[in-house]
């Protein structure tokens, strides 16, 4: 089984050993969706957690993906797709978890291991704060792209796949998302404007 640059620990393209325990679980057979758990479950629950920045949410939002894919797998025709389609159960799944929480706070900041690292001991730590803010400013569906690309490193085409949206509506995603990113982070970078001294003395 290969794995994807960058998602270290997670599952990639299901060959070998994942297609033959797809099959086994689309027949029933528990131990063989318990593996595939235990192979994926980290996987969903980096997806989940870039999406929701927020441990709580992202772990009931990766139980209830893998609660549809044991309900749901009988169903899937190409066992090749199972990455792809988990992801899509699980981009729902967060979406669900989002709509009861409606006005969540996460609780978390980035990994140390997402962010630049700078020389000074504060930059990290400024950098994190910064990028989660901007990420939280995102709506789902445009932080979803960019997990899927950035995190797992998904290609546009696989994107689209796996959240059944056209890939130009996939590139349109990231672009909107990275030019708000973008905008956030060089916002917050500018120096705060100090009052003139006509402003001073009018106070």
């Amino acid at each position: 089984m290969t794995s994807r640059p960058g998602a270290s620990g997670s599952a990639s393209e299901p060959e070998g050993t994942d297609i033959d325990l797809v099959t086994r679980a689309q027949g029933g057979d528990e131990r063989a969706f318990e593996s595939l758990v235990a192979a994926h479950h980290p996987r969903l629950f980096r997806v989940a957690y870039g999406i929701l920045r927020d441990r709580h949410l992202a772990e009931d939002a990766t139980q209830q993906a893998l609660l549809e894919v044991w309900r749901h797998i009988p169903r899937l025709r190409d066992t090749s797709k199972f990455e792809a389609w988990s992801y899509r159960l699980l981009v729902n799944a967060c979406y669900d978890e989002a709509k009861r929480r409606p006005t969540w706070v996460p609780s978390d900041s980035l990994a140390p291991g997402n962010v630049p690292i700078s020389r000074d001991a504060t930059g990290p730590v400024i950098a994190r704060d910064q990028l989660s803010r901007a990420l939280q400013g995102l709506s789902l569906e445009h932080r979803a792209v960019l997990v899927l690309r950035y995190l797992m490193d998904l290609s546009p085409h696989e994107i689209g796949v796996a959240l059944s949206i056209p890939r130009r509506t996939v590139y349109s995603r990231l672009q909107r998302a990275m030019d708000s990113v973008r905008g956030v982070l060089e916002a917050e970078a500018r120096p705060p404007e100090h009052p003139t001294v006509n402003q001073e003395a009018s106070r």
